[in-house]
């Protein structure tokens, strides 16, 4: 008995302890979970600042409508908004002609791009940013145009289409005729070449006189078709402007749609009444 009251005496100390070194190793391991835990909360919310400080600089420095993750981008890079328009064309902001090189790069870039692929167009800007709405007006401008180019393009398609019919019955007459009056001129000289000869070349004027329906039947029609359909897409493509601001800040004011066309007008007058006065 004594020997066991001496051995208990001397374990429970290490039982105290372990049970204190468990304690110590439980309590750093949640003091250390406390910490990852705080110091990723702290990571998350930096984080979260970050990109709404981002959400907030990218809708400084551009406008317009938001570009769908799986389309092709058109890119355009113009000092001006005024550059993307015809300068002769005095029609209202959304009635205005785009400039012919610029139309033509726009619908060249759509042209190479898959044609399942929806489009967007993005005008990479010199200038800051104008007036609140600049981005809305010119999309609304870019997409009348192109809507009048498609109206364009379905109306001569449909004339194609009168042009096709009347030519095919003008040429089934011809051939008729031509085929009748063959075989009414072998028939007179039975046994002459000359009949024969006659009847050939009549038969070959008379398909010849085809040429011009089955050309438009057979190729003329779908290159049209195909003209419309893109101009239709572009017509509804979403529009977005990126500032540069690589300009001067109060360039806007004498850009597009700031200045109307009849203040272009106005100032182009008033630089060649200058021009003239000092000369």
């Amino acid at each position: 008995m004594p020997g066991e009251y001496i051995s208990a005496r001397m374990l429970s100390p290490i039982y105290s302890r372990s049970l204190a070194i468990k304690t110590c190793a439980v309590q750093a391991k949640s003091f250390w979970w406390t910490a990852s835990l705080h110091v990723a909360g702290r990571m998350l919310l930096n984080v979260h600042k970050m990109a709404e400080r981002l959400q907030h600089d990218g809708s400084r420095h551009s406008a317009g409508d938001p570009l769908p993750p799986k389309c092709a981008v058109i890119e355009v890079h113009v000092a001006e908004l005024k550059q993307l328009f015809n300068s002769i064309d005095p029609s209202p902001f959304r009635n205005r002609d785009l400039d012919p090189k610029a139309e033509e790069f726009i619908v060249g870039w759509a042209k190479d791009m898959p044609r399942d692929a929806p489009l967007a167009l993005l005008v990479d800007l010199d200038r800051s940013a104008g007036l609140p709405d600049e981005a809305v007006v010119l999309r609304d401008a870019i997409h009348e145009f192109f809507h009048q180019r498609a109206q364009a393009f379905w109306q001569r398609l449909r004339d194609l289409f009168r042009v096709g019919r009347t030519s095919l019955v003008i040429g089934l007459i011809a051939l008729a005729a031509a085929i009748a009056l063959g075989d009414f001129l072998a028939s007179l000289m039975k046994g002459s070449r000359i009949g024969e000869i006659l009847r050939e070349s009549l038969t070959i004027g008379g398909w010849v006189s085809m040429w011009r329906p089955l050309e438009i039947f057979l190729y003329d029609w779908w290159p049209v078709r195909r003209e419309a359909r893109l101009a239709e897409k572009l017509a509804v493509m979403p529009v977005r402007i990126r500032y540069m601001d690589t300009a001067a800040p109060e360039s806007w004011r004498v850009d597009w749609p700031a200045v109307s066309p009849e203040g272009e007008q106005e100032e182009k007058q008033r630089g060649t009444r200058t021009l003239d006065s000092a000369s």
